[in-house]
């Protein structure tokens, strides 16, 4: 017969190993077996335990660690784990513990247990684990890859552009394929590589130290805990499901700006009137105007630029309950869908014109003849027609 444990037997369990009890006297304590107290210990993942009685971790968390106002705390990691016994939202969660639903979302995914519970002491230990790990350094211990590389710089090419060579020529290898920051490392900081040291002449900015691009360049950007492209789910690529957007600014003379808003299964396109300012404050309220009165099906998720213009996005996405996700720096093409619109609509809004002198009406009828025409990616038929389909499938 299967003995039954209560709820938090198990959760009582990881926390006693965590804070310094052998495997047998933590299921001694909850009333299991130590064969039972084994599995569960199994299920939490790879981490080392004391041999025989003495308990414990071999490489325990620190009980308070030294400030990193990025680093969740224990106590936030404990109100995670409550959060989600008690079926609370990451939006919620993010709430009571003050950050953004994307730290929670990103935290949950990361660290829950093979048996599919969040417990905060594993997480707690596997975060500081992973922090204090020493990462390989595949430009110390790969010469085949610095020759490569050394060969392509050489004939003038960026370590952006040698980066995605690298993954489209060795797209199974992942030993001979490294990020453009790796290599920019290496030429700048001798030690974190075996690149040779007059290839960080071959460089166009001739820098002193990497400025990474990736990074945000600014301390308190507002993006810092925002969803990121990569995050998106596989329905959003693939158009199988509506109600996911792509949008932009169109910038005329002056600073003037038309805020377009594109949903990728339809092609269906929405503008946001911005007479005054394109600032986040405009924006946001422009955004929550138009896409308020979308039925919740059809605004599931919107992927922006990382333009200042949308620094309000927190506000967004509570008023629309709608995900945003930000493209990486320089990267139009990952709003493909709304590139394209965009050079449709300069048939109406020419570059360097005033755009301020257009109406929330002159708008309404651009958007209209736009949304009225049919689509070859569509078979011919209308952006209208199909968001009146689902409209009516609702």
């Amino acid at each position: 017969m299967v003995k039954l444990f209560p709820p938090n037997a198990r959760t009582e369990f990881v926390d006693l190993v965590c804070g310094g009890l052998s495997v047998i006297a933590a299921s001694r304590r909850v009333g299991a077996s130590h064969g039972t107290g084994t599995n569960w210990w199994a299920q939490c993942g790879q981490m080392t335990v004391n041999a025989s009685n003495t308990g414990g971790l071999v490489d325990p968390a620190p009980s308070a660690e030294g400030p990193n106002e990025r680093a969740l705390s224990l106590a936030e990691r404990g109100m995670i784990q409550m959060g989600r016994r008690s079926g609370m939202s990451y939006a919620r969660i993010g709430e009571a513990i003050g950050r953004d639903k994307s730290v929670v979302w990103r935290e949950v995914n990361r660290n829950t247990s093979a048996d599919g519970v969040y417990y905060a002491s594993v997480a707690h230990t596997k975060a500081h684990q992973a922090r204090h790990r020493p990462k390989p350094l595949k430009l110390v211990e790969n010469e085949a890859l610095c020759r490569l590389i050394a060969v392509w710089m050489d004939d003038g090419w960026s370590p952006k552009l040698i980066s995605s060579m690298l993954a489209f020529y060795f797209t199974d290898d992942q030993t001979m394929q490294v990020s453009h920051e790796t290599i920019y490392q290496a030429l700048y900081v001798q030690s974190r590589g075996i690149l040779r040291a007059d290839l960080a002449e071959k460089l166009s900015l001739k820098r002193k130290q990497r400025v990474p691009h990736a990074a945000d360049r600014t301390k308190n950007s507002p993006y810092k805990e925002a969803f990121k492209i990569s995050e998106r789910p596989a329905e959003v690529q693939d158009r199988a499901v509506p109600g996911h957007w792509e949008g932009d600014l169109i910038i005329g003379s002056g600073g003037t700006a038309i805020g377009t808003l594109v949903e990728r299964s339809t092609r269906f396109t929405i503008l946001l009137h911005l007479p005054g300012d394109h600032s986040a404050e405009t924006v946001a309220a422009a955004m929550i105007r138009e896409m308020g009165s979308l039925p919740d099906h059809l605004r599931r998720s919107i992927t922006w630029d990382r333009g200042t213009e949308l620094a309000d996005y927190a506000r967004i996405q509570t008023a629309l309950d709608a995900t945003l996700y930000f493209c990486d720096p320089h990267s139009p093409w990952q709003r493909g869908t709304n590139e394209n619109t965009n050079r449709l609509l300069r048939f109406w809004f020419e570059k360097g014109s005033d755009l301020s002198a257009h109406t929330p009406e002159d708008l309404r009828r651009v958007a209209a003849k736009l949304n009225r025409r049919p689509r070859p990616t569509l078979n011919l038929q209308t952006p209208a027609n199909r968001l009146n389909q689902l409209l009516h499938a609702a």
